[in-house]
């Protein structure tokens, strides 16, 4: 099927007065076409050009689905039709490769496919588990109350995701900028100091010729130095992506570190709790669901868990049983997970445990950040000011040199 495209048309309407606007088609021959339907004859026919627009182009991220399943969910609660409830979405939306990606699905629902086979389509932007629980929505004719059920668990998962990174980014992204404020310092800061300290004819301090032997060092050797960092980060994210065993031992270190740890053991668990809610509630069976589940953990440690879990619970072993016996989940999670066994009330009790957790990730996080912000301003006070030290060191030497002389 031909990608649809935005296109700028001006012409006539019916009355014969000059009218334009925007259509969608897959080129301007059929836009003509399409428009002399609608009784205006244009004159002119062209596709619209981006150009720029904050947030407007780049790919489809995460939370621009969040975002297309809400806004489906409240169309159809609405009572507009499937059809209609994609042609308003894709007028509302900024980014043209999310208005392609609504009206090549739009296109394939109105040709006669499922909502599900036509996300089908698309793996890259929906996984298994969005369009099984689409599935099981158009066969229990509740679509929209799965539309309304699956935003709400992306909604939740994104922000749990986003905090989690913010955590990961913040300290590196400080580090980062230290790093490059000290390289500037380095190659063109202490050469100028250097310079002036050439005709004092005295013997510097050990600290000040330390720091100029690392200013030679680097601006001799900055490049080798860039390729260098460059090459072991590209390295390590090749062999990270090719490697199995190094991707495992990796989140197993991950879990064991402190803080930063706890934090994403509280968000596997978080999301397996939400990711089990949410099938289970839709009417997918146990054991499917905890096939979707793993995948949603992020964590090799948690994903061979669920896996070992759903192994268990095929047997006819009960799942809270399979989950103590992992060792990997909490108590608490465990004792909800039996209370809902017991009471037939699973996906209520999965969804008390993901909040739990999820707002233990949210005040985790928080505090990890007002650890990091004192920590941080040591490390750029010792970076930063240890270099400055250095430099004006020799100046106070001499003033003091002077002004015993006098």
């Amino acid at each position: 099927m031909a990608a649809t495209a935005l296109f700028v048309w001006e012409g006539t309407d019916k009355q014969g007065r000059r009218a334009k606007g925007e259509i969608n088609s897959t080129n301007p021959a059929i836009a003509k076409a399409e428009l002399r339907k609608q009784g205006i004859n244009a004159t002119r026919v062209r596709r619209k050009s981006q150009g720029f627009s904050l947030g407007g182009g780049g790919s489809i991220k995460p939370g621009d689905i969040a975002l297309f399943t809400r806004q489906m969910a409240t169309m159809m609660r609405a009572g507009v039709p499937l059809v209609q409830s994609f042609e308003i979405v894709a007028d509302g939306v900024d980014k043209p490769k999310l208005r392609e990606l609504v009206l090549a699905i739009r296109s394939d629902v109105a040709a006669g496919n499922t909502f599900s086979s036509a996300l089908r389509k698309h793996p890259v932007h929906f996984d298994d588990l969005f369009c099984n629980l689409v599935d099981a929505g158009e066969q229990s004719g509740s679509l929209e109350t799965m539309l309304d059920r699956i935003a709400s668990y992306k909604e939740k998962t994104e922000t749990l995701k986003n905090k989690v990174r913010k955590a990961m980014t913040y300290p590196a992204a400080v580090v980062a900028v230290a790093i490059i404020v000290s390289g500037i310092l380095l190659i063109k800061v202490v050469p100028q100091f250097q310079t002036v300290f050439s005709g004092f004819g005295a013997e510097l301090p050990a600290f000040t010729l330390f720091v100029i032997h690392i200013s030679e060092l680097v601006q001799a050797y900055w490049w080798v130095f860039l390729l260098a960092i460059g090459g072991a980060i590209s390295g390590f994210i090749v062999a990270r992506r090719r490697s199995k065993p190094l991707r495992d031992g990796i989140d197993r270190l991950i879990l064991r570190m402190p803080i930063v740890g706890n934090i994403v053991e509280k968000s596997a668990i978080a999301r397996f709790a939400r990711t089990l809610s949410t099938t289970f509630a839709a009417g997918v069976p146990l054991v499917d669901a905890l096939n979707s589940v793993a995948g949603a953990t992020g964590n090799s440690v948690f994903v061979n868990a669920v896996y070992k879990v759903r192994d268990d619970v095929s047997t006819g072993q009960q799942l809270n049983f399979s989950m103590r016996s992992t060792g990997v989940f909490p108590n608490m999670v465990i004792q909800m997970v039996a209370i809902g066994e017991e009471s037939g009330a699973l996906d209520a009790m999965l969804d008390k445990s993901a909040t739990y957790y999820e707002e233990q990730v949210d005040n985790a996080v928080d505090n990890l950040t007002a650890l990091m912000e004192p920590m941080i301003m040591s490390v750029l006070g010792v970076l930063i000011g240890g270099l400055i030290i250095a430099m004006y060191l020799p100046i106070f030497q001499l003033g003091r040199v002077v002004g015993g002389s006098h």
